[in-house]
């Protein structure tokens, strides 16, 4: 995916924070890594692709780790082999800047969709991505109604295939006139669709730049919000004591919406030993 450019090149800015860094209690054998689970747990892969994706299954099955985000069909066989589950699925979209807003883009997303909705529910999951697309000096009520227009062309397969189509949540920092910036429009788009099967991935590490009061945020809009990304702001890097969010009572809140869904670890670890941020990371929103 294209923010991978940006954040191998954001990483190297941030790396100075790896010498202050807090790390929780973690035996390397794993003997101190124990879950409660309250939090239904996933990771990000394209985070830790300096690993092989069988590889990296490999250590979420060690750590009880039974999902993970952003796989698309070529790769699901091998997820399978390894008992994980994909938490969101990939490959329909054409692009992060290229999507449902700009009518141009309809009929190959509409195709790309068509084809794989059918795929996500026959491998078992329930979550597929999609984005807005850019602005390009496009209105954002004329971005809505397009959004609108395209979506509601998937809406009866995904509803047929109980797949539950999620648009993300991006930053203007980190992704610059991305039309699908603030939980209202992302609300707006959900209502004009009115259907259970479109909802909002809520990037927290995102909207704590764009409009923050997160917790606010997840209490009055988490009927639209059907899955969650974290990482550390500044940076996008370790969710612990160098940056400014407190995931436990982020993730007490999301809690206490009934939320049954995953939350996904996306942060792009400056430590030496990636696995044990992971870990950490995993630790501090399993409340």
């Amino acid at each position: 995916m294209q923010r991978r450019n940006f954040i191998a090149t954001a990483a190297i800015g941030t790396a100075g924070l790896a010498a202050t860094k807090v790390t929780a209690n973690i035996d390397s054998n794993n003997k101190d890594f124990e879950l409660k689970n309250n939090i239904n747990h996933s990771v990000c892969q394209w985070c830790f692709d300096s690993y092989a994706l069988e590889d990296f299954l490999k250590v979420l099955n060690e750590l009880g780790i039974k999902a993970i985000d952003l796989i698309g069909p070529k790769d699901w066989p091998l997820l399978k082999k390894y008992n994980i589950h994909c938490s969101m699925c990939n490959g329909a979209e054409i692009s992060l800047t290229e999507g449902w807003n700009d009518p141009k883009n309809h009929e190959q997303l509409v195709q790309n969709y068509a084809e794989i909705i059918p795929q996500v529910a026959q491998a078992g999951y329930t979550n597929l991505i999609c984005f807005s697309g850019n602005r390009n000096g496009m209105n954002d009520y004329v971005g809505l109604q397009n959004c609108v227009d395209g979506l509601s062309q998937i809406m009866p397969i995904a509803e047929k295939h109980g797949v539950v189509i999620q648009m993300e949540l991006f930053n203007q920092v980190n992704h610059p006139d991305y039309m699908c910036d603030s939980s209202i429009w992302g609300v707006e788009l959900c209502k004009h669709l009115g259907s259970d099967n479109f909802k909002l991935l809520f990037d927290i590490y995102h909207m704590q730049i764009q409009e923050g009061d997160i917790i606010r945020s997840i209490q009055n809009y988490h009927p639209y919000f059907g899955h969650y990304h974290t990482a550390g702001v500044p940076g996008r890097n370790e969710i612990d004591e160098t940056q400014e969010l407190y995931y436990p009572a982020i993730m007490n809140a999301i809690l206490a919406t009934g939320y049954k869904g995953y939350v996904a670890q996306e942060f792009i670890t400056t430590w030496e030993d990636k696995i044990a941020a992971l870990k950490d990371a995993f630790l501090r929103c399993d409340i």
